[in-house]
């Protein structure tokens, strides 16, 4: 049994890695590596402020009357001097306190400085008065100086029906 010698792997090994070699260079000469420094990560932001709503229902004619549509109109102040137009969808159940709803809604105006708009989705649950929120900005929604826009929302409604807001985000670095 003859047995692979030194001598024999190290040609073999020269041969992959000009191989390895020939490959990433093709790569970076098609544009798909890239050599440049590691760019940091986007710093997260926060943006506060109230909010008013004003929500219509519309004049759907469902035959079961814990499914509703209705619309959304905000006025948002703050850090985010903004419009919000909206549809919701919303689904009651004969237990008090209890439903959901889910809503899109669009939103355009000033966030710190930078215009532009977003979309948010709103998915929430409402367990015997025990609410779950998420409202989530759609990726790749922002627009203008928004653009690349990410994060979440948190909707605060205090005693008396106030409302506000608190966004957490992200936006790309700009050179």
């Amino acid at each position: 049994m003859q047995s692979l010698s030194t001598s024999k792997s190290v040609p073999f090994r020269q041969s992959v890695l000009r191989i390895w070699l020939f490959l990433f260079l093709a790569a970076l000469a098609a544009g798909q590596t890239s050599v440049s420094p590691h760019k940091e990560a986007p710093k997260t932001m926060h943006a506060t402020g109230p909010f008013d709503v004003k929500v219509t229902a519309q004049d759907d004619k469902s035959d079961d009357p814990l499914l509703n549509r209705m619309t959304l109109d905000k006025q948002y102040h703050g850090d985010l001097e903004a419009t919000g137009k909206g549809q919701m969808l919303t689904a009651g159940t004969e237990v008090k306190g209890s439903g959901a709803y889910v809503a899109i809604e669009k939103v355009t105006g000033t966030l710190k400085g930078h215009t532009g708009s977003f979309v948010l989705q709103h998915s929430g649950t409402m367990t015997q008065n025990a609410p779950q929120l998420s409202v989530t900005i759609v990726p790749d929604s922002g627009t203008g100086e928004l653009k690349g826009i990410a994060g979440k929302m948190t909707i605060n409604i205090a005693a008396g029906g106030k409302h506000s807001y608190d966004i957490e985000y992200t936006l790309p670095q700009t050179d």
